[in-house]
């Protein structure tokens, strides 16, 4: 008992130090595009790492460029900087309604417009700066990512959902219709070994004690042996004895040893 429970000790220690442990994955997701007016909407803005364990200054920047109709390009406003672990909005048509919504390796970097309306729709551009530090040389990285939002009054449906949706109804009736089908099958299998089992066991009377007794007729000994009859109607011969068929009584057979 000692020397299992040394190596499952053992075995818990090895597996410990083999197993690494969990460590989060980056994965680069597109912004969504449309918003509602008057709710929340979360501009996102990923940029992964690749090299984790080395340390970086980060710096973001996000700007905007309204939509108009005419052919007057309008000017990009800056609305929000990252620096030095602190987040603040600029003065602007956003002031008041930006919060920081990114992860606290800076590889997620997003914001959220609170209270949108109309004249939120433009042009957003995530800007990030890297610089990393190996000792001496500190290279830098620079991305830049644009979201197209657009603002409606109602949210529109997707028509993936949608498509999802009726496929799932579809497969659930599908498979409902396919279990009651194997099960009718089952049952009706079932019953009809069942009925086979006693067609069989009908056909093979039941034999009846008689037919299993030994009529026991005459027993043949040596000469001078004394036999007593039981009541039964079988013989006990002190000596060796033979119980023979009622058909075999008129050519017996003397016993040999």
């Amino acid at each position: 008992m000692l020397c299992q429970y040394t190596a499952y000790l053992q075995f818990l220690v090895l597996l410990t130090l083999v197993v690494q442990p969990c460590r989060p994955v980056c994965v680069d997701v597109q912004s969504d595009t449309e918003a509602v007016v008057g709710k929340p909407m979360k501009l996102t803005c990923i940029s992964c790492m690749k090299r984790e364990e080395v340390s970086a200054k980060t710096r973001v920047d996000w700007y905007f460029t309204p939509k108009t109709d005419d052919n007057i390009k309008p000017d990009k406003i800056h609305i929000l900087i990252y620096d030095d672990s602190y987040a603040m909005g600029l003065d602007g048509p956003f002031k008041g309604r930006l919060a920081w919504n990114g992860s606290q390796d800076l590889q997620d970097i997003s914001i959220q417009v609170l209270n949108v309306t109309f004249n939120d729709s433009g042009v957003y551009e995530c800007h990030v700066r890297r610089e990393f530090k190996f000792g001496y040389f500190e290279p830098s990285f620079f991305i830049m990512k644009n979201i197209s939002l657009t603002v409606k009054e109602k949210a529109t449906q997707d028509t993936t959902a949608i498509y999802s949706e009726i496929m799932m109804y579809v497969l659930l009736v599908f498979l409902t219709f396919w279990l009651l089908v194997e099960m009718v099958y089952c049952y009706r299998k079932i019953s009809k070994s069942d009925e086979q089992v006693e067609d069989t066991a009908g056909g093979f009377a039941a034999p009846s004690e008689t037919d299993y007794s030994c009529h026991i007729v005459s027993v043949f000994k040596d000469p001078g042996a004394p036999v007593w009859s039981a009541p039964s109607g079988i013989f006990f011969l002190r000596t060796n004895y033979l119980a023979v068929p009622s058909e075999q009584k008129d050519n017996p057979a003397p016993l040999t040893e």
